[in-house]
């Protein structure tokens, strides 16, 4: 791991410590209103002067139906033709706790990989509470479906695919890696995973929601109701208390990348900091990938670093965040050669 950022005084951990106190047991419709609430903003800041060596197609359609949710953007360098070598492809999902967000905030940042030399996809989905993660992985699937029947036609090559995101975003993209080696994962959620294994070549998790059992954590600032929300119908309500939350238990297994990651896992870039509300989780996650030997390229920083709130990686102004995208494009290069 590395720490760029220096490591706090014990009284500063404190104080954020009372922080996340005071936001602990989120709600659903109050998280929402929240990502709601900042989401403009975000586009605004996250695509402040946009990269112009980079060729853009917006809002293809990767299902059919010709709803919002189901489309995807694809980037390419401005200088590669369709004659050249075809360039390894990165497909992003973004985050907004499975409720709220858009592709739109993350051009940027897909577009900073894109001059790095990879195509890029960054990918819509269908959103709770409207719709269950079923729906979310089934989006999913058919975003990397397209991949594989359309990359081609703007110089990516479908051999060659890391899978990435941020928040919610990163579990999409872990559970469907998971899915290319894990046949139960698949069966669960009915899906016929659209990649084999060997052309996955590397996970990128941003500040992900990738271990689960945090939700049960007294005091972590999600509520359990961002998993009931997940299930479809909001899960079975009848029963204890103590019988609703021991099925609850049992569902999110099926919702937690760490459960189903293994040694057939390809390498993973994880960044996460002491600031953000899944650091526990993202360090469980680089403890139990290394206990089954996969390659892991981590950028972890302290609470010393006041630029590394949730997802900030995206936010380009930030020295951080331009360290994320350098040691990014230096994972895709390795993991794609």
């Amino acid at each position: 791991m590395e720490g760029p950022g220096p490591v706090a005084p014990r009284g500063m951990f404190a104080v954020g410590r009372r922080v996340r106190g005071v936001l602990s047991r989120v709600p659903v419709w109050a998280w929402r209103l929240l990502m709601h609430a900042v989401s403009r903003g975000e586009l605004r800041r996250f695509n402040a002067e946009p990269f112009t060596d980079v060729r853009y197609w917006h809002d293809l359609d990767f299902v059919g139906d010709r709803i919002r949710w189901h489309r995807l953007d694809v980037m390419a360098p401005a200088n590669h033709n369709g004659d050249a070598q075809p360039l390894p492809v990165y497909v992003y999902f973004h985050g907004g706790g499975w409720t709220s967000g858009d592709k739109a905030s993350l051009t940027k940042y897909c577009a900073g990989q894109a001059a790095g030399g990879a195509v890029v996809v960054n990918v819509n989905y269908r959103m709770a509470p409207h719709f269950h993660l079923g729906h979310v992985l089934e989006d999913a699937n058919a975003a990397l479906r397209w991949v594989v029947a359309h990359i081609g036609e703007y110089g990516g090559d479908k051999g060659r695919i890391v899978l990435g995101g941020d928040s919610a975003g990163g579990q999409i993209s872990a559970l469907m890696t998971a899915a290319t080696f894990r046949p139960e994962l698949a069966r669960h959620y009915a899906l016929e995973p659209a990649l084999r294994l060997g052309q996955l070549r590397g996970l990128v998790q941003h500040c992900s929601i990738v271990d689960f059992s945090v939700f049960f954590d007294r005091g972590f600032v999600m509520s359990l109701n961002f998993v009931r929300m997940l299930l479809p119908h909001g899960g079975e309500a009848t029963g204890t208390g103590r019988e609703r939350r021991h099925r609850l238990r049992e569902a999110a297994h099926f919702m937690s990348p760490i459960e189903w990651l293994d040694s057939r896992c390809p390498p993973v870039f994880i960044t996460t900091s002491e600031r953000d509300f899944f650091y526990a989780s993202n360090m469980n996650l680089i403890k139990r990938l290394a206990g089954h030997g996969v390659p892991v390229d981590s950028l972890v920083y302290g609470w010393g670093s006041a630029n590394t709130e949730h997802t900030w990686q995206q936010n380009f102004r930030y020295p951080e965040s331009q360290e994320v995208y350098r040691r990014l494009q230096s994972f895709i290069t390795k993991v794609t050669v």
